[in-house]
């Protein structure tokens, strides 16, 4: 299928989009929605699959490419759901990695994720992504379905859950105790609430299009903050002000970035939110971040 790209659909329709990724609007609804904009001879199933995820565009770092090791690893949340399983891939050479923990949106852990996993790998990182299904059975396979299960988990639980494997792939023999994280959605707003509750322990943040932590909780936060946001992403903008606010009041570290015209989603390669120039630039930021406070 031909990769479509943000500026070939109304903005009107990209909301809509956005309204069924994150669950506020069931399939049936969706598509009755997309009647509207299936015009000259295109249908609304032509448009759903067109915006449909295509995780053939996310693999830019095959899993078994030679300098880099995968595998699946399981880790202890006693506080949490008990157990969480996620993708771990480390450099092939060399015996101490500084780490990285990658969290998910809210659909669980896709292949999205685990390559830009393997991508930190392949930029001399430990990468971790934990997934936060796994208490429901992990990642379906299914990007509602996942959407679906994501609801039914027990969201304080799999804070704790983020929270084990972030001290986990901190403590590994072969890890350089130090950790940074980075997250998306979903995991941008869990990025933010790690920095809170890892305080020292955590060495760097770097949340995209995340919902902010409490201000409140602002004097907990040591690590040094990236953010990276999408004009046209109202709701997680909101927040911005109040939260830079307090991070300037208590002198905590952090840089902002807004990518003008962009849209919530930005950094993922499978969807036609997706939009090369900024992801680029964002990730090339993203690793100066952690080259500076990680590595």
């Amino acid at each position: 299928m031909e990769r479509k790209t943000a500026e070939e659909y109304p903005q009107e329709l990209l909301d809509l989009f956005h309204e069924y990724q994150h669950g506020d609007m069931d399939r049936r609804s969706f598509m009755r929605s997309l009647g509207k904009y299936a015009v000259g001879g295109l249908t609304a199933a032509a448009i759903f699959e067109s915006l449909t995820p295509n995780f053939a565009w996310a693999q830019t770092v095959k899993p078994d490419d030679k300098e880099i090791t995968v595998g699946y690893e399981t880790v202890d949340s006693p506080n949490g759901n008990g157990k969480i399983k996620g993708y771990l891939a480390k450099p092939a050479k060399g015996k101490k990695f500084p780490a990285i923990l990658v969290i998910h949106e809210n659909r669980g852990l896709n292949p999205y994720i685990e390559d830009v996993t393997r991508r930190l790998a392949k930029a001399g990182y430990m990468a971790f992504a934990p997934d936060g299904l796994t208490s429901v059975g992990g990642y379906p396979g299914d990007e509602q379905k996942g959407v679906a299960l994501f609801r039914t988990v027990d969201g304080k639980k799999m804070t704790e859950d983020f929270v084990s494997a972030a001290m986990w792939l901190r403590n590994r023999p072969d890890s350089k105790k130090r950790l940074g994280a980075v997250g998306f959605c979903f995991g941008g707003g869990m990025v933010n609430q790690l920095a809170v509750r890892l305080g020292k322990d955590l060495k760097a943040g770097v949340p995209f299009y995340g919902r902010q932590a409490g201000v409140a909780d602002v004097p907990k936060i040591t690590a040094p903050l990236m953010f990276h946001y999408a004009s046209n992403d109202q709701g997680v903008n909101a927040g911005i002000a109040a939260y830079e606010k307090a991070l300037t009041d208590n002198k905590k570290k952090f840089v902002s970035y807004m990518y003008e015209g962009k849209q919530h989603g930005f950094h993922n390669d499978t969807t036609p939110r997706y939009d090369a120039e900024a992801a680029k630039l964002a990730w090339e930021r993203t690793l100066q971040h952690f080259d500076k406070y990680v590595k």
